[in-house]
């Protein structure tokens, strides 16, 4: 037990590494500015496939790069209503026709109200 205890340390002191023979990996420094003027400086390792445009600033608003102009914005896809999809299959005039057919055989299937007696 005494060869594999530590004296003189204490939990969570210091390590015991060192840096020798760490070899650093090359880094790229991107700038960001900000709206309001703030300037942030973010490392990134040299291999980054993608490094992003746009770094969220210390003061809340969206920084983007000083080095690129902008990417080309994607194209937003407009939600489709049910109208929509509906208007695609058929037409209006199909659309009157269908609700005219409808509505005569509801008023077909209709009953006569029976009306009640007082007693």
């Amino acid at each position: 037990m005494a060869n594999t205890s530590l004296r003189g340390t204490r939990l969570g002191a210091s390590s015991f590494e060192n840096d020798a023979h760490v070899v650093m990996v090359d880094r790229v420094f991107v700038a960001y500015t900000c709206p309001k003027g703030h300037e942030t400086t973010v490392p990134y390792s040299a291999e980054a496939e993608e490094i992003p445009y746009e770094w969220e600033c210390r003061c809340g608003a969206d920084a983007h790069r000083t080095d690129i102009d902008a990417p080309e914005a994607k194209a937003v896809k407009v939600a489709r209503t049910h109208w929509d999809m509906l208007l695609e299959r058929r037409t209006i005039h199909d659309l009157e026709d269908l609700l005219s057919e409808r509505l005569d055989l509801l008023a077909s299937r209709r009953t006569p109200q029976r009306t009640r007696k007082s007693a």
